[in-house]
């Protein structure tokens, strides 16, 4: 891989403009960006937001101060973007990149810290001697790109104001927060003041599955986590979870991805 076929950047001063040219864009954007300006068009409450430019696109953040990071830019080269890994994914496929539209992913609560994490490594990497580290590069971009390509993620585009969408995001957010202690649809309905049908309107009109399937897919990326990563009893997170018993957590788990939750601690 050539050196220079990928770079990354804080967001740390108050203004940062393009600079690279030739180079897609990639923008992880947290609290602090007061606005972004494309192509001469600002556009405030991007926080929380990635977002996908091609190189042709002229660009600017503003930030509040420059007191600390608020996110990462990674410049990405057409060699990048063809690597036999990223070319197949879904999000690679579509032309994100090519589009008129701006692309814009609010991330499901949580999958932030994920995606910082990723972008630290990143960071660390990009600038290291380490053996294989093109390889290790390209696969953390991977892991980048799959987690935007996530069903839990709303995409839309900057200049879209949608109530729709914001209903999606609170109900995404609430669901991070209670998916434990609230596992149908009708509990969330309620806390939003909408229908069930509404919301499940929403949703699959804004990411294409229904509602009690991001239940499910919190429940299980959760369960996945804990098993993977604590000493915890399979009966422990049962109950921590929210399942009723084990063997309801084993069959609801052995449903939704193939293998029982012992099997998952032996791999």
């Amino acid at each position: 891989m050539d050196p220079e076929a990928i770079k990354i950047s804080r967001i740390a001063n108050k203004t940062t403009s393009k600079k690279k040219e030739g180079y897609y864009s990639v923008f992880w954007i947290q609290n602090g960006v007061k606005s972004l300006e494309i192509d001469k068009v600002l556009y405030r409450n991007v926080s929380n937001s990635i977002f996908f430019l091609h190189p042709s696109i002229e660009w600017k953040l503003l930030k509040e101060n420059s007191d600390s990071s608020s996110g990462y830019i990674l410049y990405l080269s057409q060699e990048i973007l063809d690597n036999p890994l990223l070319s197949k994914l879904h999000i690679n496929e579509i032309r994100l990149f090519a589009s008129d539209a701006i692309p814009k992913i609010n991330l499901s609560p949580g999958i932030e810290k994920r995606i910082q994490s990723i972008l630290e490594m990143l960071d660390e990497l990009i600038g290291s001697e380490l053996n294989h580290k093109d390889d290790a590069i390209i696969s953390l971009l991977n892991t980048i790109f799959v987690y935007c390509d996530g069903q839990c993620n709303i995409k839309s585009v900057i200049s879209e104001n949608n109530s729709k969408k914001a209903l999606v995001y609170k109900f995404k957010k609430l669901v991070d927060k209670r998916f434990s202690v609230n596992h149908k649809v009708c509990d969330y309905a309620e806390m939003l003041n909408v229908s069930d049908n509404y919301l499940n309107e929403c949703i699959k009109e804004t990411i294409g599955v229904n509602a009690k399937a991001i239940i499910t897919e919190k429940r299980i990326m959760s369960s996945r986590h804990q098993l993977k990563f604590t000493d915890k009893t399979i009966k422990e997170i049962c109950y921590e979870l929210g399942f009723s018993s084990p063997d309801y957590f084993s069959y609801f788990f052995k449903k939704h991805t193939g293998i029982t939750p012992s099997m998952l601690r032996e791999n």
